[in-house]
């Protein structure tokens, strides 16, 4: 398998058929038929289902669309940072992060890297820590905030100096916002929504006893919105939903409290490019490294 062979099959998989894919890549339809199929060949099966109009993938042709698309992807970053000038930093830092106020430490530097070299852009992924993990480690991005354990022989990381505080996301016409703090009692029987990421602080303890998890999201704004339209509580960070003015919800901390530390991550022993290199020196000077 090669780059060019993997663009190929993700523009059959993009464009449904064999004759439209030729058409985008200005490339003989015969050509095109016989390369995928000595790709299926080489791999030893079937990537697509055969007999029907457009392009049906098999489930192994499935995982190849996702592999195809990880191997393009790092092609171009390497292209892009290969390109780069020696006294010209350009390229991109990319940064996969869960949802935090926390956040702000990586923001501000990266405005003060922008004043410095304006060419220098930012690519920032929102997800959970297995979804983050996944990418950091299949090299789809430089950084990653998490929220769990950290495994320090493979990872450099820089422990975020500010601790997320858990709450409730409610109705403001809830009768518990009438109260300034929740009790996790005050939770039995509810209809609670839950970040993913947060479930390792639940795990192995009695404060979800008696909830009734009625969904698990790993974007807060989506949840927000499922609060909003009554389908239940969401269990999330503070700071991160806008509850005032005109907003029909409202942020209740919980008792006893419950805290969370973000931690930036990258590999250890990565090769990095030059803009890489200048945000982990800048931030090491704002917050030092373990």
């Amino acid at each position: 398998m090669d780059i060019r062979t993997m663009q190929y099959y993700l523009a059959v998989v993009r464009e449904g058929t064999i004759s439209a894919a030729a058409e985008a890549l200005h490339v003989a339809q015969p050509s095109l038929s016989r390369q995928m199929k000595e790709l299926e060949e080489e791999l030893g099966t079937s990537l697509f289902e055969r007999g029907n109009r457009k392009i049906t993938l098999t489930e192994e042709g499935m995982v190849l669309r996702r592999r195809a698309e990880e191997m393009v992807r790092l092609m171009q970053m390497t292209e892009e940072e290969i390109s780069q000038v020696k006294n010209h930093v350009s390229g991109t830092v990319r940064i996969g992060a869960g949802e935090s106020a926390s956040f702000h430490f990586l923001s501000r530097t990266a405005s003060l890297l922008s004043q410095e070299h304006p060419d220098i852009r930012f690519q920032i992924t929102s997800g959970d820590t297995q979804d983050l993990m996944d990418e950091l480690n299949n090299g789809l991005i430089d950084f990653a905030v998490i929220f769990t354990y950290v495994d320090h022989s493979l990872y450099q990381a820089i422990e975020l100096p500010t601790e997320d505080s858990f709450g409730l996301l409610m109705p403001k016409s809830s009768e518990l916002a009438k109260k300034d703090v929740i009790r996790w009692s005050d939770l039995k029987d509810l209809p609670i929504l839950i970040s993913r990421a947060s479930e390792p602080y639940f795990s192995g303890s009695d404060r979800l006893s008696g909830m009734h998890i009625i969904a698990t999201y790993n974007l807060i704004y989506n949840a927000s919105l499922m609060v909003e339209d009554g389908v239940g509580y969401a269990l999330c960070f503070d700071k991160l939903i806008n509850t005032t003015g005109d907003s029909p919800l409202t942020f209740r901390p919980v008792t006893p409290p419950l805290k969370a530390t973000g931690t930036l991550i990258w590999k250890k022993y990565q090769v990095f490019s030059p803009a890489v290199h200048l945000f982990i020196d800048k931030i090491q000077k704002i917050i030092p490294v373990e």
